[in-house]
């Protein structure tokens, strides 16, 4: 049995390299392509619930998904993509470009910054964390489902890998990636690594 971690389909943000954070977005036809060629890699995963965040494009898939294979979803707001307040919509050379001095700092340490009336990084991270404890503990295979940049550190957390986020417009030619399975302790271990792993500096891909 393993654990899931689905990214949702394309969206017209992840095409144009924005920002998207906390909006809810429709799937490209090249998303729900995507998502349905996702469903064909899961047919043989023994799955028993999907857990996702309750905005789009996230939420859409996971439905698509769950209906498919006859799974549960279940929404959670730990899984909320991160929100980036004012910069939501920016693409990130144009961040770059208007505020030079804050992205830079925002790159070498993000937990330092937070996007004006958005997310801190330690914000999502505890958050994230929190809301994988519960499935690792209950041992049952499970997949989650989540929006860029988040995807990315909800595999990071699964492999108890340093955290960081994933760059926008920067999508893998699947949606599905399979994670093994660790024992409850093993687990523990892995998000307490993550916690040292955060003091050092994580960012985009």
């Amino acid at each position: 049995m393993s654990h899931v971690l689905i990214r949702s389909g394309e969206t017209d943000f992840d095409v144009e390299g924005r920002l998207q954070g906390a909006l809810d977005l429709p799937l490209t036809p090249r998303g729900r392509a995507d998502v349905d060629a996702a469903i064909e890699e899961l047919r043989s995963l023994p799955l028993e619930t999907i857990y996702s965040s309750a905005g789009e494009p996230a939420f859409s898939t996971a439905r698509v998904i769950g209906r498919a294979l006859n799974v549960p979803v279940r929404t959670a707001p730990e899984f909320d993509n991160m929100h980036f307040g004012l910069w939501q919509g920016l693409c990130l050379e144009e961040l770059r470009r208007k505020q030079s001095r804050v992205f830079k700092q925002w790159q070498e340490n993000p937990g330092a910054i937070c996007p004006p009336e958005g997310e801190t990084f330690d914000d999502v991270y505890s958050r994230v964390a929190a809301g994988l404890k519960k499935p690792l503990r209950r041992g049952d295979p499970f997949a989650v489902v989540a929006a860029e940049p988040l995807a990315t550190l909800v595999g990071c957390l699964l492999r108890g890998e340093q955290p960081r986020l994933g760059r926008p417009g920067e999508r893998p030619a699947s949606l599905v990636e399979v994670i093994e399975p660790v024992g409850v302790a093993d687990s523990d271990s892995r998000l307490q690594n993550t916690r040292i792993l955060r003091g050092l500096t994580f960012g985009f891909l």
